[in-house]
């Protein structure tokens, strides 16, 4: 295995005392090398993409009103089963018979090569892709049937740096008629989401219209940025944010920080949200990094903890999820327990997507992708882990449609170790 050359979860624990340092102690965009291990090969996959733009501007992403609650939680510290993950169940739940205990992963396919530091990934109608560039603030379209790579515009006023730049890419549910394309993007003030017209029939570079800014505000930092958007069933847009090394943010209900948004494609907040002034629908988020709803509606998130705990955790509008008050399974009144924990060296998570009844996340530090079987609301066997160290750090997963999904590596942001071709896009038949 190659060297590793940034190492975010030590950096943490040996830099990381007191209030505002110790926040930035693990979780962070962890940092790994990886070995000159399988690489993924394949031709075009574009046929792969035929039912994924359907399901996106049906809006088949977030939703408006996750199901059960997460469950019972062991004591926090309770030991994390070793590259599987640990699990905690929900007292009394519906639970359906759920997926295979044990699942599968074939790379399929390459879409996609030579991308500059991928993040945000957001399918066209046509099966086509959109997808950000964190550090050149550029978007491009990925034709899937023949792997060109065209940019399509620059974002105006993005200010890369640490973990900001151009972050997560979504299209209107209403794309077809409106044709906005939505991004989150860190500014030299502040973390904002805007919303651009996209008009293919200019030139290449210039198809993108002048941002209209829906939402400004969301604090910015060197780390814990969020940044994950999508359209939701009920067509509302949410927001994964982080608390940028600020702990406070996390519970201070006033923040836009450490939370998950819901807002109306306008920006603003929505009837049945906590509270009904704010976009606020859930806080005490470290930094959220994922955003997957299930068949009945649920919505998953992942984030990044400090240095013992990872998690995946169901969303209830108006949820505590304890940062900074507790990491991992506390057992504590009022706070919401995740539904599954790793070691940060075996995740740092990054995207998840829902498909085959599991939910699929990306590792960034953990170089795997992780498969979370559930029944319901809870796990119905240990999470597994895929793909371990063979394409490096995996940064986004976009559910397809069926067995499918598309695979975003990160090995050119910074924290990798990048070989040739590096960053790929990736076509998976999971099961």
């Amino acid at each position: 295995m190659r060297q590793r050359r940034w190492d975010g979860h030590r950096f943490g624990r040996a830099y990381g005392g007191g209030a505002g340092g110790g926040a930035y102690g693990g979780g962070l965009d962890g940092g790994a090398g990886r070995g000159a291990l399988g690489r993924g090969r394949g031709g075009p996959a574009g046929a792969l993409l035929a039912g994924c733009a359907v399901l996106l501007a049906a809006g088949c992403s977030p939703a408006g009103g996750p199901g059960a609650a997460p469950g019972s939680s062991p004591p926090r510290g309770a030991p994390s089963a070793s590259a599987s993950g640990s699990t905690g169940g929900a007292s009394g739940a519906a639970q359906s018979p759920g997926p295979p205990a044990k699942g599968s992963v074939t790379v399929t396919g390459e879409i996609a090569k030579d991308l500059a530091s991928p993040w945000g990934v957001a399918p066209l109608p046509d099966g086509d892709l959109l997808v950000a560039s964190r550090d050149k603030g550029t978007i491009s379209r990925v034709a899937p049937e023949s792997g060109k790579v065209t940019q399509i515009g620059e974002v105006p006023g993005v200010d890369p740096g640490g973990e900001g730049g151009l972050l997560g890419l979504a299209v209107s549910p209403s794309f077809a008629s409106d044709r906005m394309v939505y991004a989150y993007f860190t500014t030299a003030s502040d973390n904002r989401i805007a919303r651009m017209r996209y008009d293919e029939h200019r030139d290449p570079g210039q198809q993108l219209g002048a941002p209209d800014t829906v939402l400004r505000g969301i604090p910015k930092g060197v780390f814990h940025n969020g940044g994950r958007i999508a359209f939701g069933p009920d067509r509302m847009l949410y927001a994964g944010t982080g608390e940028t090394g600020d702990p406070g943010l996390a519970q201070d209900r006033k923040s836009l920080g450490g939370k998950i948004l819901r807002m109306t494609p306008d920006g603003k907040p929505v009837h049945g949200n906590p509270e009904a002034d704010s976009v606020v629908y859930s806080y005490g988020h470290r930094n959220v990094q994922g955003l997957a709803w299930d068949q009945d509606k649920r919505l998953w998130a992942s984030e990044f903890g400090q240095h013992t705990w990872d998690e995946l955790n169901l969303i209830e509008p108006g949820g505590n999820y304890g940062w900074p008050e507790a990491e991992g399974k506390a057992g504590r009144p009022g706070l919401r327990d995740p539904v599954a924990v790793w070691r940060p060296d075996e995740a740092s998570p990054s995207g998840i997507a829902w498909a085959q009844g599991s939910v699929w996340m990306a590792g960034l530090k953990g170089e795997r992708l992780w498969r979370i079987p559930m029944a319901g609301a809870v796990p119905a066997a240990a999470p597994e882990a895929f793909l371990e160290g063979k394409y490096g750090r995996l940064r986004s997963v976009i559910a397809l449609g069926g067995d499918r999904l598309l695979l975003v590596t990160s090995e050119t942001d910074g924290r990798g170790s990048p070989q040739a071709g590096d960053d790929r896009i990736l076509t998976l038949t999971v099961r």
